[in-house]
C-alpha cells in the first residue's frame, strides 16, 4: 500500500466514525487519522473517493460549523438536506458546534473496524 494510500485510508476510517446526528471539522479528522495540519488533505481525499463506498462525506465541516459548499448550492442543499435526515439543524449554511460536534473516546477510536 502507498503513502497516499494509507493516508487516504487513515482520512476514511475516521470519517466513517462519525456517527449520525454528528459532525466534525475536517482539521479534527485529520488529528484523528494522525495527519495534524492536513485538513486540505481530507478535502481531497473526501472529493476523491468513490461514491461505491458510501462514506458519510455530510457529516464533515469547515472548522467554523460552516457547510464544505457555497450557500445556495446545489452540493450545499445536498449537504443540508443529508444532515437534516440526520437530525442536525442546519441554519445559514452552519451547523451548531456546541450542539453537534463529534468528540469520540478513546472506545469509538479503537472499536471501529473499516
Amino acid at each position: 500500500m502507498s503513502l497516499n494510500t494509507q493516508k487516504a485510508q487513515q482520512i476514511r476510517s475516521m470519517v466513517f466514525k462519525i456517527p449520525p446526528g454528528k459532525v466534525a471539522s475536517y482539521g479534527l479528522i485529520a488529528d484523528l487519522a494522525g495527519l495534524p495540519g492536513r485538513a486540505r488533505l481530507v478535502g481531497s481525499v473526501l472529493r476523491n473517493t468513490p461514491d461505491k463506498l458510501h462514506i458519510p462525506w455530510h457529516r464533515v465541516l469547515k472548522s467554523n460549523g460552516q457547510l464544505a459548499f457555497k450557500a445556495g448550492g446545489e452540493k450545499a442543499r445536498r449537504q443540508a438536506d443529508l444532515l437534516w435526515q440526520e437530525g442536525v439543524v442546519v441554519s445559514n449554511n452552519r451547523v451548531n458546534l456546541k450542539r453537534y460536534l463529534w468528540q469520540p473516546d478513546l472506545s469509538e477510536l479503537l472499536l471501529f473496524e473499516y
